[in-house]
């Protein structure tokens, strides 16, 4: 293995990411403890050193800090394949041979003067992950079901430097430093010269990583006393390929992480009591292995792994993150959110989503914070997200034949986590 594919390596698996499957496509609902417990709200409404995952700007605002937190996240992930004349492709597929994931988040702030900060905040940003014990005889092809699985892992690592333009007004920048790792099992149908251009390079490659940078940017105003906006952009990350999956994945195994760009607002209706509300775009359809159709929507239908290749045909997604604390008194602040975003796939595509069941759309979260003393405190959240099933139409190829049917893929989800931080000021 090459030192940078090494290195890379250690790191995603010294730090545990394994977003099984994130809540807004592929990206978390929020990033932090405290966010997470107010539905992923905090563009305009920073809490702790995690804020540069949200809004840079953020970090002049929280002061000198160290957080470290850990996440128990549990998706539960089901398939169904129906209707088929083929008989043996039928059947409802359990995708939970694994179940709990821990994802781990660091975040450090340090004000070097009255207008400015440097930080660093590191977070699992997403992912992908469906592991179906016996197979997915569609997948499968003509060897014996055997495991179906994808894991896709993110790590995020944003350096920042925030500052205060004056008391109302601070500005942040930071970059996205990102690792992935990828493994595939089990899609044996699919490597073959009839669908991707390069067969060899489909599934049952090991895990192959990828690494890119890009940048985040935003702006926060405290306009008065109760009101405070928000906004923030995130370039594309442009990530290294998937040699390995080259076959899999368009453009010969590239993965880049989408655009998103969002703005928030915060209001503090009593100085205990404050409402935050985000609204947040997230453009999967220009990444082209998310976006590409797949293949009942690929009209073209490019091999898989070339330019214009089959994808997973995800559309853009806008999310809304609600969220209230309240100062219930000097030891306990308490949190609740909600978060939707609709989900990124179409009833024609959930064939290959079975791969990447991004079905869950509803999110309700709570959260607390004890102030242990002065300069201590532990942060908890939980967040479920509601099942949302996703009943496919026309997802498979159509065969000029009245009895010759494929059938349809149906995928559903839905998921819970539960969260643990401590935090330090100094």
């Amino acid at each position: 293995m090459k030192p940078t594919k090494l290195l890379v390596a250690g790191v995603l698996s010294c730090l545990v990411i394994s977003s099984a499957w994130a809540t807004n496509g592929s990206f978390s609902h929020g990033v932090g403890q405290k966010a997470q417990g107010m539905g992923g709200a905090g563009i305009a409404f920073p809490q702790d050193s995690l804020a540069a995952g949200t809004n840079p700007a953020g970090m002049a605002r929280v002061g000198s800090r160290l957080d470290v937190g850990l996440t128990l996240f549990r998706p539960v992930r089901d398939a169904e394949h129906e209707g088929s004349i083929f008989d043996g492709m039928n059947g409802k597929f359990d995708g939970n041979d694994t179940k709990i994931f821990l994802i781990p988040e660091f975040g450090y702030n340090k004000l070097i003067n009255e207008h400015m900060s440097l930080g660093v905040s590191v977070f699992g940003n997403g992912g992908m992950n469906t592991n179906y014990d016996h197979g997915i005889p569609m997948f499968n092809g003509s060897e014996a079901p055997r495991r179906t699985s994808m894991n896709l892992m993110q790590m995020f690592i944003v350096p920042s430097l925030a500052w205060k333009l004056n008391d109302n007004h601070s500005l942040g920048i930071g970059i996205n430093l990102v690792a992935q790792s990828l493994k595939v099992r089990g899609i044996q149908a699919f490597d073959n010269a009839l669908f991707t251009k390069d067969p060899g390079k489909v599934t049952n490659n090991g895990t192959d990583y990828s690494y890119g940078a890009g940048l985040r940017v935003g702006w926060l105003g405290q306009m008065n006393k109760w009101l405070s906006l928000g906004a923030t952009y995130q370039s594309r990350t442009w990530m290294s390929d998937f040699d390995d999956y080259k076959g899999l994945l368009a453009e010969g195994g590239s993965l880049d992480v989408p655009e998103t760009y969002g703005a928030g607002i915060a209001v503090a209706f009593t100085p205990k009591f404050t409402v935050a509300l985000d609204v947040v775009q997230i453009n999967f359809s220009d990444i082209d292995a998310m976006g590409n159709g797949g293949p009942t929507t690929n009209s073209s239908w490019n091999p898989m792994g070339s330019s214009g290749g089959a994808g997973f045909g995800w559309d853009d997604v806008t999310v809304y993150k609600l969220g209230v604390s309240y100062q219930l008194n000097p030891k306990w602040m308490l949190r609740a959110g909600y978060n939707h975003g609709d989900a990124p796939i179409g009833r024609k595509e959930t064939l290959l989503n079975i791969l990447a069941p991004a079905t869950v759309e509803d999110h309700a979260t709570l959260g607390a914070t004890w102030a242990i003393d002065k300069k201590s405190e532990l942060t908890f959240h939980y967040m479920h997200a509601f099942k949302n099933e996703i009943k496919g139409k026309g997802s498979t190829p159509e065969v000029e034949h009245p009895i010759f049917k494929l059938g349809e893929a149906n995928i559903k989800m839905h998921q819970d986590s539960f969260g643990i931080g401590y935090s330090r000021k100094f």
